[in-house]
């Protein structure tokens, strides 16, 4: 199976490496807010392209739209020195993504260099950036459970592999913390890790606390910090999807990890705005709302190797607005949910899931009736407390009027406590479903 499924790969690759002939060359005329103007260059959007520099050697590029009869042109080298009349010729091999075994381990950058001093990446293997267009029916079902080693995860929000999954919350609520517990307790063969747009510090302190120990040896991270241009940023997203796109071809479990997807939208923002892009909602033009579904879509299950995508892409929510946006497309394409709430992080209850607000659309596939059940009564006295805390709070409830509100004030320690966990500590998905049988049960 995994043979066939390699053979149908390659076929289809045959048809996504863009030919070395005839090679259209342009020539730059206009070089404006990191914007490049190139006549005679006809390819297509996300081509990539190399400029002739006037000290010699070659700068890369990428076209991002076209001007009447001019293609417009991102650098990936923003210190370079170019000037006007500059030759311009395609880059097949900027569109393919170095892939392999020899990836395991490695820091990389959005075009593939190594950032953690250990020599040249010796992989040999290509995938195409984009990744590899196939029958929509050759997505598998989620129907087998994944251990992501948080106990309020594994019994209130069961996630399957081949599941995505957004984390959304607003600035300094516990994503990263959250991520590397999943990341420590996740049972896949393989992780890989994209860093879009984060601080220099954060990437160091993210390898150095969250991929520790034995979890490097089988992680790969594509690391692009938020100083560098946005097509950059762009890529970085797109070469994790596609690293993680060559294993599952190979029938390995993988788990894959963007932070964030805020800011690859922001990106394309960036890069449609300054096209002319008109703004559609709060400032974001189509482009940037189109992406996250373009993103999202690659992740899943593969019916012809086995393999499988399993995918967390963290959403900042912008101010806490949970209406935001693009945390609403997010929301409405992935298959599932964790909203974290400032409220308990102000508690010091971590990880601070917001049960009511999250949702996992898998779950019911893969868990029985006795753990449905048990999750349901949590959710009704996590629900009934919620809805009526204000009332409670001012003492204007009066005991005795609804059982289950008085059971959800009674109870209301217990429900905090489930959720609690220390960022160091795992829990397995059996001994998650048992405790909140044990604890929650009808």
């Amino acid at each position: 199976m995994i043979a066939a499924a390699l053979a149908h790969a390659e076929k289809l690759l045959d048809h996504t490496v863009l030919p070395d002939a005839p090679r259209h060359v342009g020539r730059l005329i206009s070089h404006d807010a990191g914007m490049l103007e190139v006549t005679g260059f006809n390819r297509p959007v996300g081509t990539g392209a190399r400029i002739a520099c006037s000290g010699g050697g070659f700068s890369r590029a990428e076209v991002v739209g076209f001007r009447g009869n001019k293609a417009v042109l991102v650098p990936l080298d923003m210190d370079s020195a170019l000037e006007n009349g500059a030759r311009v010729e395609p880059d097949s091999a900027a569109n393919m993504v170095q892939v392999g075994e020899g990836l395991i381990g490695r820091i990389i950058d959005a075009m593939g260099q190594p950032l953690d001093r250990k020599g040249p990446v010796l992989a040999q293997g290509h995938w195409p950036l984009n990744g590899v267009r196939g029958n929509v029916l050759d997505r598998g079902r989620v129907t087998e459970r994944f251990d992501l080693g948080v106990r309020a995860v594994n019994a209130l929000l069961t996630a399957g592999r081949g599941q995505r999954i957004a984390i959304i919350a607003g600035s300094g609520v516990g994503k990263s913390v959250l991520m590397g517990q999943m990341i420590a307790g996740a049972e896949a063969d393989v992780v890989v890790v994209g860093l879009i747009g984060e601080r220099g510090r954060e990437v160091s302190d993210f390898i150095e606390t969250k991929l520790s120990g034995g979890m490097m040896r089988k992680s790969v991270v594509v690391a692009v910090p938020a100083d560098h241009p946005p097509v950059l940023r762009l890529r970085a997203a797109a070469r994790a999807t596609a690293i993680a796109e060559y294993f599952r071809a190979r029938g390995k479990q993988v788990l894959l990890l963007i932070d964030s997807l805020t800011r690859c939208a922001h990106a394309q923002r960036e890069i449609g705005l300054s096209l002319g892009e008109p703004p559609a909602m709060k400032g974001y033009p189509p482009s940037a709302l189109s992406l996250i579904p373009r993103l999202a879509e690659r992740a899943g299950v593969d019916t012809r190797s086995g393999g499988s995508i399993t995918a967390l892409y963290t959403v900042l929510a912008d101010g806490d607005d949970t209406d935001d946006p693009i945390v609403d497309a997010a929301r409405a394409i992935v298959d599932g949910h964790i909203v974290l709430s400032r409220h308990l992080s102000e508690q010091s209850i971590f990880p601070a899931i917001d049960v009511g607000k999250s949702l996992s659309r898998v779950m019911a596939d893969v868990t029985d009736d006795a753990h449905l059940g048990a999750a349901a009564m949590y959710r009704a006295l996590w629900a009934a407390y919620e809805e009526n805390r204000d009332l409670i709070l001012m003492g204007a409830y009066r005991p005795g009027n609804d059982p289950l509100i008085d059971e959800a004030v009674s109870r209301r320690q217990q429900v905090l406590d489930f959720l609690r966990q220390s960022a160091k500590s795992q829990v397995d998905m059996d001994s998650s479903i048992a405790a909140l049988q044990a604890e929650f049960g009808i």
